[in-house]
């Protein structure tokens, strides 16, 4: 047989993806800076709330991008005897400081239209300093598009919640543009009225993306098209009947391990399994970068004609039930009277320990001889 081909730097950290979050997140400080000094002088200068808000919150983002770099820089050490997947995950904390940022920024802003609206101010708009703020328009649906492009690129919350976050802003910067207008043509002030409108809208983007960070902390579901991938890698080689039970952990953006159970034939040696794991796990992570750490074994009747035809009456009747869907890792001792196998109950059942006590009882029913070995699994990629 072929020499696999040996597996290297599984567990490597990919500096460029670094060096691009890095590069990305300065160019967003030095951009929010100096629109923040713009924005804070013409505010002041022509006594709008809406623009010194706006002035406020392009502070806070280059407060998110230095956050961003710093969390990025600790989730880069390697891995160490406390913390031995790494320290990845500390840039899900970093996006949800981000997070947490933005929701800050959008009460702040909310509680001093409020006031304004209470105690209103009456504004003094020049040419100059409402072309500076178009100019602030444009600069930041630029700095938004190219940071949020970015953080999808490396797979960067961090960068993603801070390009999503000067969208918004963006957005803020044109309505008191727009509030402008109205004022110089009808004389009528809305600014506190459009501050209030325009804390609602970021109070709700912090806390979406607050949720959404918290969910990834806490562990989602694996990816599903991520997960199909990767079966298909694997029964891709000779032999390998079915993957099954693939389950994987995230421990940051892009750095994932896990393991799986694969069914192969009953006719293996020792010899020849190891052979077939160990170039699995070259290909998985050649062509996934998910590290399988272990991989699971179901021995497959293949010698016995009577065997394989009652393992195809036991999936007759297990699919018969509504929401099974997986039967795995079925094998058949005719001396010992037994069988073992898996199966798979959807969540869409209301109790599935109940669908799979009706299974066991038509199954045992079928074959009243035998005894029966049968765990309720989870398919952790489920749809």
């Amino acid at each position: 047989m072929e020499k696999p081909q040996e597996m290297k730097h599984f567990e490597g950290k990919d500096p460029s993806r670094e060096r691009t979050i890095v590069k990305t997140s300065v160019i967003g400080i030095v951009a929010n800076v100096f629109l923040a000094a713009f924005k804070a002088i013409i505010g002041m200068l022509t006594h709008s709330i809406a623009i010194v808000l706006d002035a406020v919150n392009n502070i806070s983002d280059a407060g998110s991008s230095l956050i961003t770099i710093v969390g990025t820089k600790l989730a880069g050490r390697e891995p160490d005897k406390k913390h031995p997947f790494g320290y990845g995950r500390i840039e899900y904390l970093s996006a949800m400081i981000i997070s947490v940022i933005v929701l800050y920024a959008g009460i702040t802003s909310l509680v001093e239209s409020v006031k304004q609206i209470i105690h209103p101010e009456t504004p003094a708009y020049t040419t100059v300093s409402l072309i500076i703020v178009a100019v602030a328009v444009v600069v930041k649906i630029l700095l938004g598009r190219y940071v949020k492009a970015v953080g999808v690129r490396v797979k960067s919350d961090s960068l993603v919640n801070s390009g999503e976050d000067a969208t918004l802003d963006s957005i803020i910067s044109a309505s008191t543009l727009v509030a402008a207008v109205i004022y110089l043509v009808f004389h009528v002030s809305l600014e506190a009225w459009l501050g209030a409108i325009i804390s609602l809208v970021i109070i709700k983007s912090g806390i979406e993306m607050l949720r959404d960070t918290i969910s990834q902390i806490l562990g989602e579901r694996n990816d599903v098209e991520l997960a199909k991938a990767i079966k298909r890698t694997v029964v891709g080689f000779p032999d390998v009947q079915g993957a099954y039970d693939l389950v994987l952990n995230n421990y940051g953006p892009d750095d994932w391990n896990g393991s799986i159970h694969i069914e192969v034939p009953d006719t293996y040696s020792a010899n020849d399994l190891d052979l077939l794991l160990r170039r699995i796990q070259v290909a998985v992570y050649a062509e996934h970068h998910v590290i399988l750490t272990a991989i699971g074994v179901y021995s497959v009747n293949t010698k016995d004609r009577e065997v394989m035809e009652m393992q195809q009456q036991v999936r007759d009747i297990v699919f018969a039930h509504e929401h099974v869907t997986q039967l795995h890792g079925f094998y058949l001792m005719k001396e010992e009277k037994t069988m073992r196998f898996d199966i798979v109950v959807s969540f869409d059942a209301k109790d599935r320990r109940a669908v799979y006590n009706q299974v066991m009882a038509d199954v045992q029913k079928a074959f009243p001889a035998y005894s029966f070995q049968v765990a309720l699994d989870t398919d952790f990629s489920e749809e």
